[in-house]
C-alpha cells in the first residue's frame, strides 16, 4: 500500500510537523483490512447482490447463524471505524467510497433484520409477555442473543437463575437484546432515522390493533357520543373500564419497556419512540371519559360516571409515571381533564338527585301504610352511592353541604350537627337521607288515620334503618346514627299502639279484677267486641313488611292488651254469667282467640277483613 503524506505551507506564526509516515501506513493498512474483512460478510449476506448466496435469504439473527451474527455486528463497528479515520485522513478516496457502499449495504441488511424480527417474534414481543419482567434479565440458552455471545462468562454465572424463567419471556429477552444490538449498530452509524422509522412503523401498528381488539374506537368522538343512546353508551363504557385497566397496566407499560430497551444506546430516542406509538390510541382512550361526562346528566347515570372518575383516579399514578415527558404532556392533561368533568358532573347529578327528592308530590301516599316508592328509590341509590366513598370524597371534599332552610320537624335535627358524622361524603349522604325523612313525614300527614300515619313512618324508617345496616353506610354514619333512628322506629311504633288500640284498651275496666255491676260488666264486654272487631277490620288491611318488626309490633300489642282482658275474662266470663242463655254471644272471644286473630294482622292481605259475630267462648267460628 502506498503511503499517503499530507503536505502545507510554512507558517510564519506556527509550524505543523508532519505527520509520521510509519504511524499513517499502518493506520492505512489496519482500516482497509477492517474493510476488507466487513466487506467479506457483509457480501455474504447482501441479498441484493446478483453473486449473493443462499444464506442472504436465511435469518442473520436466526439460532444457527449466531456466531456470524456477532461478526456482522462487530463488522459493521470496524467499518464505521475506517471511514471515521478516512473521513479525517483521507476525505477523496476511493477507499471511504468502497466504504460507504459496504456500509449502506450493512444497514439495509439491518434494517431487514430488525423487521423480521419483530414479525417473527411477533407474539413474544407482545407486552404482556415481558412488560413483567425486569429490564435486567438475562435470557437463557432456550434462544441466545447476541449479547450472550459476547458475554457467554456471564450467561453461565446466572444459567440456575435463568433455567427458572418461562420459555415466553426467555425469547422475548433474546429478541430484545438482538434488536437493542441492531439498533446501537445502526445508530452509532448514522442510521437512527431509518432505525427509528421502522419501529414506529411496527409498534403503532401493533398498539392501534390492541387497542382496537380491546373496543376502543378511536372514531368515537364528543358529537358520536352526545347522539347515542344511553344503553348503547352504557356498554362502551363497561368496554371501556376493562380495556383502560389492560392498556395502562400492560400495553402501554409493555411498550414503554421495549423502547427503553431496543433504544437503550438514547434515553430521549427511547421516549421519543414511545410517545410518537402510544400518543394517538392513548389521546382516543383517555377523551373518552372526558366526552361522556359532557353528556347530559340525569341521576340515573351517577353510577357509570363514578366508575369512569375512579378508573381514571386509580390509574392516575400509572399515567403520571409512564407519560412523564414534555412530548406525552397532552395525554397527562387529558387524564386530568376527565377527572376534573367527571368530578364536575357527579356533583351537578348529586344537586339534580337531592332536588328530585325535594320536589317529589307530598300527596302520594301507600295503601296500608307500607314502604313508600321514595323510600326505595333514595335508600337504594344512597346505599349504592356508599359503594363508591373514596371517589366521593375527593369528588365533594372542596364542595360544602349548604341547608338551605330550616327543617319541617325539628327533631331530626342537622346532619352537621351529628358527632359521630364528620367526613364531607358522610355528611352529604346523611342530608339526603334527612330530606327523604321529612318527605316521608309530608307523607304521612296525608293519611287520615292518625295511627296508619305513625305505622306508615315506623315502616320506612326501619327500611332506611335496614339500608344502613346491610350496607357501608352503617360505616359513614356510624352506630349512633343507627341507634338514633332505631329508637325513633320504637316511638312511631308506640304511638300507633297507643292511638290504633286506644278503644279497645278503653273498653276494658281499668282494675279488671274489681267487683262492678252485672250491667258494667255487659257494658265492657260489648265494648270490647265493637273495639276489637272495628280496630281489627280495619287493620287486616295495613302491611308491615318486615317480619322482625311485625312480630315485635304483635307482642308488644298482646302484652298490652291480652293480661288485662285475661284478667277480665276470667272474673266475669266464666262464673258470673255462665249460667246467662245469652253468654255465648255476649262473651265472643277468649285470650287464646285474641293471639289467633293477631296472627294475620298486618300482613296486608285484607283476607280476614272481618271477624266473625257467631264466635263462641270456645274459639273462633269461620
Amino acid at each position: 500500500m502506498k503511503a499517503i503524506f499530507f503536505k502545507s505551507s510554512p507558517s510564519p506564526t506556527r509550524m505543523t510537523p508532519p505527520a509520521s509516515p510509519l504511524h499513517l501506513t499502518f493506520s492505512e493498512s489496519l482500516m482497509e483490512e477492517n474493510i476488507e474483512a466487513a466487506e467479506l460478510i457483509i457480501t455474504k449476506w447482501d441479498s441484493s447482490s446478483d453473486n449473493h448466496s443462499s444464506s442472504s435469504n436465511a435469518s442473520l439473527f436466526s439460532d444457527d447463524n449466531r456466531e456470524e451474527a456477532k461478526q456482522y455486528l462487530s463488522s459493521v463497528k470496524g467499518l464505521q471505524k475506517a471511514m471515521q479515520y478516512l473521513v479525517s485522513h483521507q476525505a477523496s478516496s476511493e477507499m471511504l467510497v468502497r466504504a460507504q457502499a459496504l456500509m449502506q449495504t450493512a444497514m439495509k441488511r439491518l434494517e431487514k433484520e430488525f423487521y423480521q424480527i419483530f414479525k417473527s417474534f411477533r407474539f413474544y414481543l407482545d407486552p404482556e409477555s415481558f412488560s413483567a419482567h425486569s429490564s435486567s434479565s438475562r435470557p437463557s440458552a432456550s434462544r441466545s442473543s447476541f449479547s450472550d455471545l459476547e458475554e457467554d462468562e456471564s450467561e453461565n454465572e446466572s444459567r440456575d437463575e435463568n433455567d427458572s424463567i418461562p420459555e415466553a419471556q426467555r425469547v422475548s429477552l433474546a429478541a430484545v437484546e438482538d434488536l437493542r444490538a441492531i439498533a446501537e449498530a445502526m445508530i452509532k452509524a448514522g442510521y437512527a432515522k431509518e432505525c427509528i422509522k421502522i419501529y414506529k412503523i411496527i409498534r403503532k401498528s401493533f398498539v392501534d390493533e390492541a387497542l382496537h381488539g380491546l373496543g376502543v374506537d378511536r372514531t368515537l368522538n364528543l358529537q358520536k357520543v352526545q347522539k347515542m343512546d344511553w344503553e348503547v353508551l352504557e356498554v362502551k363504557i363497561r368496554n371501556w373500564l376493562h380495556a383502560v385497566k389492560v392498556a395502562v397496566k400492560t400495553l402501554f407499560p409493555g411498550e414503554r419497556i421495549l423502547s427503553d430497551q431496543v433504544f437503550s444506546i438514547s434515553t430521549a430516542m427511547g421516549e421519543s419512540c414511545f410517545a410518537e406509538i402510544s400518543k394517538e390510541g392513548a389521546l382516543a382512550l383517555f377523551e373518552f371519559p372526558e366526552n361522556v361526562a359532557k353528556c347530559k346528566k340525569t341521576p340515573e347515570k351517577m353510577f357509570r360516571f363514578l366508575d369512569l372518575y375512579e378508573a381514571v383516579s386509580n390509574l392516575w399514578p400509572e399515567v403520571e409515571s409512564m407519560f412523564n415527558s414534555e412530548s406525552t404532556s397532552t395525554l397527562r392533561s387529558t387524564a386530568v381533564n376527565s377527572l376534573i368533568k367527571l368530578g364536575d358532573a357527579v356533583r351537578t347529578m348529586l344537586t339534580s338527585f337531592e332536588t328530585a327528592i325535594q320536589k317529589d308530590p307530598s300527596k302520594s301516599t301507600v295503601p296500608g301504610g307500607g314502604i313508600h316508592p321514595l323510600t326505595r328509590y333514595v335508600m337504594n341509590y344512597i346505599s349504592f352511592l356508599a359503594d363508591y366513598t373514596e371517589v366521593l370524597s375527593d369528588i365533594v371534599a372542596d364542595w360544602p353541604l349548604t341547608i338551605p332552610s330550616p327543617l319541617p320537624e325539628p327533631f331530626f335535627g342537622s346532619p352537621d350537627n351529628e358527632e359521630s358524622i364528620s367526613s364531607p361524603v358522610s355528611v352529604r349522604l346523611a342530608w339526603l337521607i334527612l330530606l327523604m325523612l321529612c318527605k316521608l313525614d309530608g307523607k304521612a300527614a296525608m293519611y287520615k288515620d292518625v295511627s296508619l300515619s305513625y305505622l306508615f313512618l315506623a315502616n320506612n324508617l326501619q327500611y332506611v334503618v335496614g339500608k344502613v345496616r346491610q350496607s357501608n353506610l352503617k360505616i359513614l354514619l356510624g352506630d349512633e346514627w343507627v341507634t338514633k333512628h332505631e329508637l325513633k322506629v320504637k316511638q312511631y311504633c308506640s304511638n300507633y299502639e297507643r292511638m290504633g288500640w286506644s278503644k279497645v284498651l278503653a273498653s276494658l275496666p281499668e282494675n279488671p279484677t274489681a267487683e262492678i255491676p252485672v250491667d258494667q260488666v255487659k257494658d265492657h264486654f260489648r265494648n270490647f267486641n265493637l273495639a276489637f272487631e272495628e280496630t281489627y277490620t280495619k287493620q287486616t288491611s295495613w302491611v308491615v313488611p318486615d317480619p322482625g318488626l311485625r312480630d315485635d309490633i304483635k307482642i308488644s300489642l298482646a302484652r298490652r292488651i291480652v293480661p288485662i282482658y285475661k284478667e277480665f275474662y276470667e272474673t266475669y266470663g266464666g262464673m258470673h254469667l255462665r249460667k246467662e242463655m245469652w253468654v255465648e254471644s255476649l262473651v265472643r272471644y277468649t285470650p287464646d282467640d285474641l293471639g289467633n286473630y293477631w296472627s294475620d294482622l298486618l300482613n296486608g292481605s285484607g283476607s280476614s277483613g272481618s271477624v266473625s259475630s257467631s264466635s263462641s267462648r270456645g274459639g273462633r267460628s269461620g
